[in-house]
């Protein structure tokens, strides 16, 4: 494994995070505290106390700030982008051992709010990506019509797509379709 648990888990929630945002052809994954709530459980999120309302507000207000990271177009500016991320935060460093995993890093401290939580982790995942000299691995989907975030955690870097099942099969199905045509033509 490239990196620790935490670490790919704060990755994999960062990139569902940024792509559960509203676009042109896309609702707002996060529309209510039920999808908050799938969120959190779905990324087994620790340490969350009751979701509130503003909760949902600070989570999607959230969701800018991660992406820009995707956005930078070198290290300067994706570390530009992780030190603003992590500066708005109050990191609280701590050992903790939970949920079957032996001793890691907790960067958020007792009783943070989930966006605090969020900032501080993901921000510290996208720091060591960074810092590891992996930034390549931090991008956006290859399909032209698709913007969606990706982490891509193989051992090649040769991951491409979102998703291999909607994006990368449609793409390659496009691509059979127009050979057998012009192999036919």
């Amino acid at each position: 494994m490239l990196f620790s648990h935490d670490t790919v888990r704060a990755l994999h929630a960062m990139v569902d995070l940024v792509n559960s945002a509203p676009s042109a052809d896309q609702v707002d994954e996060l529309a209510d505290l039920t999808a908050l709530r799938s969120f959190v459980t779905k990324h087994r999120v620790s340490e969350v106390g009751e979701l509130r309302p503003v909760d949902l507000d600070e989570v999607r207000a959230l969701r800018p700030e991660v992406a820009a990271v995707f956005e930078a177009t070198d290290d300067r500016s994706a570390a530009e982008a992780v030190n603003a991320l992590v500066s708005r935060s109050a990191a609280t460093p701590r050992l903790t051992a939970h949920d079957g995993y032996d001793w890691h890093v907790h960067y958020f401290a007792p009783g943070a709010s989930l966006s605090e939580h969020l900032r501080i982790d993901c921000g510290m995942a996208l720091a060591h990506v960074i810092a590891s000299g992996d930034r390549g691995r931090l991008r956006r989907c290859a399909a032209p019509d698709c913007a969606h975030a990706l982490v891509d955690l193989s051992r090649n870097r040769s991951k491409r797509y979102c998703d291999a099942r909607t994006c990368g099969n449609r793409l390659h199905v496009a691509a059979y379709r127009e050979r057998r045509r012009t192999a036919s033509a």
